[in-house]
């Protein structure tokens, strides 16, 4: 989930900063503290940090040194005592607000709907590991679909254990992403490394499917396929969408995130990666070792700005380390992660310097 308030209220803020009318970074400050609700929205709760890919894509594969954890049970459930849905009143104003800001209906499917409709209610439960390999998921999910809280992770399908997903599905799993880079075997491999696959994958989605209408599980089994800049790009995903054509899927092709790690940046038609970046004001990620950090993207931990294995979450949300992040946001703190490994621009950077 995302603070979608704050995403309203600070719009016509974000407007005029795109515009260049605003200079004073004190009223800018001042602004987005007034809009920041004190209260934390946890974006995502990363269970595990454990693979078993080697996607060229994801750094995970080649630079991450931090040790593979997977959380504590315990740990999990008193971050979700601490965290709440969105009301309806409010999510229904949301629904009004995207489709006047960015003229998109919430029946579409589409990278931004995705964005825009599903990730700001849902709780992320994946950050650099693979869910399946945490074997207390399907506990998870039944955990938050009993608070009302839904849920939503993406995974990797050559990882499906066709027994042990239905279950998942039946404690009420609102939506699960799975990424296919090609519809050949040998193709998938080079890009997701040797425990992917194609063949095996789709055969075991289909059986889910089939399952999944038969028992009337409410789950949405999404379809991704990564942006990567192939020359067979467009090729690829017309094969893929072909592949799932008729069958009970969403299905989209997704611009690629953080594209500094491969340094070819061939842009993005993704809403998030487009604007500001607005995390240190309306979201925060656990981590799977308890540390609260900047967002899902800082695979090594490099920004802590708590731990919840010894302090609230709404405590994190307000302190100290917090306060000096959003400033880091604001003032383009050199020597961070934010201001030199990541695609997306900070607020100091409409700002004169």
């Amino acid at each position: 989930m995302f603070d979608i308030g704050f995403f309203m209220r600070c719009n016509e803020l974000k407007k005029r900063l795109a515009r260049g009318e605003i200079k004073d970074r004190k009223y800018i400050i001042a602004g987005l503290e007034e809009f920041r609700s004190k209260k934390h929205v946890v974006y995502n709760i990363e269970t595990t940090n454990a693979c078993n890919m080697k996607c060229k894509m994801c750094p995970r594969t080649t630079m991450m040194t931090r040790k593979v954890a997977t959380m504590d049970s315990d740990l999990f459930r008193d971050i979700v005592d601490q965290i709440e849905p969105h009301s309806p009143e409010l999510w229904s104003e949301w629904e009004s607000f995207v489709l006047q800001e960015y003229g998109i209906p919430k029946n579409a499917m589409s990278e931004n709907h995705f964005f825009l409709y599903i990730i700001p209610r849902v709780m992320q439960l994946h950050g650099y590991g693979d869910p399946l390999l945490d074997k207390n998921m399907a506990e998870y999910v039944g955990l938050l679909t009993s608070r009302g809280i839904p849920s939503y992770f993406s995974c990797n399908p050559a990882n499906i254990n066709v027994e042990k997903t239905i279950e998942i599905f039946k404690n009420g799993l609102d939506y699960i992403k799975y990424s296919i880079e090609s519809v050949e075997d040998e193709s998938h491999k080079q890009i997701r490394g040797a425990a992917s696959d194609f063949t095996e994958s789709y055969r075991k989605i289909v059986q889910l499917l089939e399952i999944k209408k038969k028992m009337n599980y409410k789950t949405t089994i999404i379809i991704t396929m990564i942006d990567l800049n192939r020359k067979t790009q467009e090729e690829e995903f017309m094969l893929l969408s072909k592949a799932f054509e008729g069958l009970d899927v969403y299905i989209y092709l997704k611009s690629e995130d953080q594209q500094w790690y491969r340094q070819d940046f061939h842009g993005t038609k993704s809403i998030h990666w487009s604007e500001f970046c607005k995390h240190p004001w309306m979201s925060m990620t656990i981590k799977s070792n308890g540390e609260a950090t900047m967002c899902m993207e800082d695979f090594d931990n490099e920004i802590i700005l708590g731990d919840a294995r010894n302090e609230r979450l709404y405590n994190i949300w307000n302190g100290d380390k917090y306060k000096r992040f959003r400033l880091d946001h604001i003032n383009l703190t050199k020597g961070i992660k934010c201001s030199e490994r990541c695609d997306m621009k900070m607020v100091g950077d409409f700002l004169p310097q």
